[in-house]
């Protein structure tokens, strides 16, 4: 598949690809789609995209723009951060381009003028059920997330996009839509929302993707009590709708990614707030992420317990 440059990332439709993130249109007029906010909290619809332009605008921010000027917004990463994530993503045969010169895109993408099922490019869950699936399970082995951890936290969903069933590990939010990763896809079915786990303490632990959240669970399996409340995020773009939440707490402790984005939401937090939130990430100082560093960390245990064998 051809690798998405600004041009071709501009070409993506924006109705689409709000739908592959979670975002459903609160009404539609003609081509004007109106969203609540992703970029923002709000309660009255003020973000519109127009579908035949191509274009969004959120009129409370008062920004706009294409694709990629929406992309950096909404993950707050840079121009090629957001190209290297749809470069990345297997969600994008699942995208349709607006683009009307067809000769040169990848061809297992659809197109914006194409008769379309409505349902056919919307993720709709068929079944939820215990985690089952041995091709699941060896992903969940190759993120170093044991079997009885993941158990207690996600569940095996069988999806439908594009008239076609798969079937990934769900992650449940707070609005009852999942978070859906296997070897080959990452996306989420609607609605989008954070994830809080409320077990009455007075701290809170903030992690990006709850690959993250189940690594801590996994480093701290064998504490005797972890009295902290969880927040995952799922989007970073939830991290500012979260702040209210978040300062209810005496103490937070951010877990999240070590990218620009992730860094530059935590020093806002810290210069904010000093006393507090916690920058956690130092634990996983060089790596991404806190799942990366646990990967890594559990590749150095197996290399030394072969090494006390022979």
């Amino acid at each position: 598949m051809e690798k998405f440059s600004c041009k071709i990332a501009n070409e993506i439709d924006l109705v689409d690809y709000l739908k592959i993130l979670g975002h459903e249109p609160s009404k539609i007029k003609n081509q004007d789609y109106w969203y609540l906010s992703p970029l923002r909290n709000e309660n009255t619809p003020s973000f519109k995209v127009n579908q035949k332009l191509n274009l969004w605008y959120d009129h409370g921010l008062g920004k706009g723009g294409n694709v990629v000027d929406f992309g950096i917004e909404y993950f707050r990463c840079t121009v090629s951060e957001f190209l290297q994530l749809l470069n990345g993503n297997n969600i994008s045969s699942a995208i349709s381009l607006s683009s009307k010169n067809n000769n040169r895109l990848p061809s297992n993408l659809s197109f914006a003028n194409e008769k379309k099922d409505i349902l056919s490019d919307k993720i709709v869950i068929v079944d939820v059920r215990t985690l089952e699936n041995k091709v699941l399970l060896d992903y969940l082995e190759k993120r170093n997330i044991p079997l009885e951890i993941a158990k207690q936290h996600c569940r095996e969903v069988e999806f439908s996009l594009n008239a076609k069933k798969q079937t990934a590990i769900g992650f449940k939010n707070n609005a009852g839509g999942y978070e859906l990763r296997s070897e080959n896809f990452k996306g989420s079915s609607s609605p989008k929302d954070i994830t809080f786990i409320d077990n009455q303490a007075k701290s809170a632990a903030v992690f990006e993707g709850f690959f993250d959240y189940l690594s801590y669970k996994v480093m701290n399996e064998k504490s005797a009590s972890q009295q902290t409340n969880f927040l995952i995020l799922n989007s970073l773009s939830f991290f500012n709708k979260s702040i209210q939440l978040m300062e209810k707490y005496e103490r937070v402790n951010l877990y999240l990614d070590r990218d620009t984005a992730g860094l530059k939401l935590t020093g806002e937090a810290l210069q904010r707030q000093p006393a507090k939130y916690t920058d956690q990430s130092f634990l996983y100082d060089q790596k991404k992420d806190l799942n990366e560093w646990l990967n890594e960390a559990q590749k150095v245990n197996r290399s030394q317990n072969f090494r006390r064998s022979i």
